[in-house]
């Protein structure tokens, strides 16, 4: 059904700020009431930011071994 809109994350974004724009200018009580929720959403993300820089750190060290063991086999502690 929304298949033109599946495709482009971008799109989706730019859609949801204008639907989110659109809703705190017609009806401000209501959104006045969906704060809590963003305000939860915004706690959430900020949660998960350690989790995501460790993942990256994480995959990075391990795709450095695994190119470096291709090459020139180095010691188990070099990388760390």
């Amino acid at each position: 059904m929304l298949r033109w809109c599946s495709r482009s994350i971008f799109l989706q974004v730019v859609i949801g700020l204008m639907l989110g724009i659109i809703c705190g200018l017609a009806l401000p009580e209501f959104s006045s009431q969906l704060k809590p929720l963003g305000d939860g959403f915004i706690k959430l993300i900020k949660m998960l930011i350690g989790l995501i820089v460790f993942c990256v750190v994480v995959s990075g060290i391990s795709g450095a071994r695994l190119e470096e063991s291709r090459t020139h086999r180095p010691q188990v502690g070099d990388l760390l």
